[in-house]
């Protein structure tokens, strides 16, 4: 926890509510009922911590973790005893005792990876659980269809690989009318059913919204667990869950035209007011928000004026009151009112970007949570 010594000092702040990610899988968890929720919690929990995440959603009752790379993996099970923690990026060669040591499970994406972990379980003579990855069409990770094919008619191949869950992933689940969801849920069907029973995993966080015939036997959410809205175009279901402030450094008058910040790019016309922001692309806040991005101060809404440099931002303020516009006041860059979904949209990219490019200087304090 950062001290309060620490916070006075912070150019920016950054805020998680460990208890709204616990209500937002809440939330996940009744509606893609009676599947099991899991939590995605690579890219350390998309920017906002895996291990406070983690130990707030095991509270809440998450049995089952996702993290993309081993490294990640080793790390979250240091600090959470009990959970299944799954390597989505499949396993490394050579590294299969890393994996056990650690009590990890990896997602099996090609035929190599199936005998890696099928001959490391007959050397230690017993089964070892693991995910297969079966390509639905995202054409990424996962079995290809000849290699499904291939599995289906020599299932000894998973001798030593128990218990297994079958796993897809859906390419286009944030679009609810998207004909190639149906058409991934059918061609995965389809290959599940010439392969040993088994659990399957077929969701993500919007494809928990696509309906029950998504939702499988285990889901997993990821952004909408820290408030990315997982059906784009409609109503924000899940509670807000991140916050960033950033200090007010200088108010700086211009009563004649000139230019603001690098390359001249944006002038002013003059008389205006203008303040110097402690945050800039280093901190997360996308140079292409240039120009197109805002803040709120103190309730009113201040337009980014010029290029977003390294450090600093520059705002127009001429319109709010200069009483609630001064040195050391907090602008709010993400929050209530600024999503990061709306932060993401203002630099041509999403929220997810938003959230996992996050720098590192500004002070982190998280509220709520397990004790």
């Amino acid at each position: 926890m950062t001290s309060e010594a620490a916070l006075g000092r912070a150019g920016a702040l950054l805020t998680i509510d460990l208890d709204a990610v616990a209500g937002n899988w809440r939330r996940l968890q009744a509606l893609g009922a009676p599947a099991e929720c899991g939590a995605v919690l690579k890219a350390d929990a998309y920017g906002l911590g895996a291990v406070p995440v983690g130990c707030a959603l095991l509270a809440a009752g998450a049995r089952s973790f996702f993290v993309a790379h081993l490294d990640e993996g080793i790390a979250l099970r240091a600090a959470l005893d009990g959970p299944r923690i799954i390597v989505l990026n499949g396993l490394l060669p050579g590294l299969a005792a890393d994996y056990t040591a650690h009590d990890l499970i990896p997602a099996l994406n090609d035929p190599g990876e199936i005998a890696a972990w099928a001959n490391h379980a007959k050397a230690l003579g017993t089964a070892l659980p693991g995910f297969v990855h079966l390509d639905s069409g995202m054409n990424r990770l996962g079995l290809s269809p000849e290699d499904q094919n291939r599995l289906a008619a020599d299932p000894g191949l998973l001798d030593g690989i128990g218990p297994i869950t079958w796993m897809t992933h859906l390419a286009c689940a944030e679009e609810a009318g998207n004909p190639m969801n149906r058409t991934q849920l059918d061609r995965f069907r389809r290959s599940v059913a010439t392969l040993p029973q088994a659990p399957v995993s077929i969701a993500n966080s919007s494809g928990i919204f696509l309906g029950p015939d998504f939702h499988g036997d285990l889901t997993r959410p990821g952004a909408a667990l820290y408030g990315i809205n997982p059906i784009p175009g409609r109503p924000n279901p899940m509670a807000d869950v991140v916050r960033l402030e950033a200090r007010i450094l200088q108010i700086r008058r211009v009563d004649t035209p000139m230019t603001v910040g690098y390359g001249a790019a944006h002038r002013v016309e003059g008389p205006a007011r203008l303040a110097t922001i402690a945050v800039g692309y280093a901190d997360g806040v996308p140079r292409a928000a240039s120009g197109r991005g805002a803040v709120r101060i103190a309730g009113f809404t201040a337009p980014i004026t010029g290029r977003i440099s390294m450090d600093l931002i520059t705002v127009d303020v001429t319109h709010i009151p200069e009483p609630l516009a001064t040195p050391g006041a907090l602008a709010e860059i993400i929050g209530p009112e600024l999503p990061p979904d709306r932060l993401g949209e203002s630099a041509g990219t999403i929220g997810y970007e938003i959230l996992t490019s996050l720098g590192r200087r500004y002070a982190r304090r998280y509220i709520g949570g397990a004790e």
